[in-house]
């Protein structure tokens, strides 16, 4: 018994915050908290390698004249992607080999947004973005809890690249949309200024 909680509690944890992503190698557990925020679990099998990224919006308007900051990158998914797996490559991970797990894109915003069917849905639209970002890269998506009302907790384990998810309710998510309801506030009073959102 004690052998068996010592283990347990020498294996790392690693917190994964919005627009953050991390790699490792090491059979240990990267865990994120998710309201209409996307985390992707890629690995490799094989290299024995693992990542987790965890994005905000899909993608920037094009229409934005604003530079991107590196450090910037990560909220957006197209870059999140893209930096993750290139990084998973560069450590020696293999293409072909590589397999996804994806997490999120819940509607928890609605209440800061427009609730009209027709309207934006951040959840909904990192979920589709990450389903044809696997699909056109032939990276195969071998498991999805996406879309929803609910906020997630999501542990992704590096000893066999299995995920841990705990639905979170709305009355308990409040911390997780802090950074979320955040970001969608100040695009909302930049298009009321006229500036172009990142979003709309």
């Amino acid at each position: 018994m004690n052998g068996v909680e010592t283990t347990a509690k020498a294996i790392k944890r690693h917190l994964v915050r919005p627009g953050e992503h991390a790699v490792t190698d090491e059979p240990m557990v990267l865990t994120t908290l998710l309201g209409s925020c996307v985390s992707v679990c890629l690995f490799d099998p094989v290299a024995r390698l693992m990542g987790m990224n965890h994005f905000l919006l899909p993608m920037r308007n094009p229409a934005s004249r604003e530079p991107v900051l590196a450090t910037d990158a990560g909220r957006y998914g197209l870059w999140a992607m893209e930096i993750l797996v290139n990084e998973l490559l560069k450590r020696g991970a293999r293409r072909e080999q590589l397999r996804a797990k994806a997490f999120g894109g819940a509607n928890v915003l609605h209440e800061v947004t427009d609730t009209r069917p027709d309207r934006f849905n951040i959840g909904a639209s990192n979920a589709a973005f990450v389903r044809q970002f696997l699909e056109r890269d032939g990276i195969p998506l071998i498991a999805q809890d996406l879309g929803g009302l609910h906020g997630r907790q999501i542990h992704f384990y590096g000893g066999d690249y299995s995920v841990f998810l705990r639905r979170i309710p709305r009355a308990g998510v409040e911390r997780v949309l802090s950074d979320e309801q955040r970001y969608l506030q100040n695009a909302i009073v930049a298009k009321q200024r006229g500036v172009p959102a990142d979003f709309f």
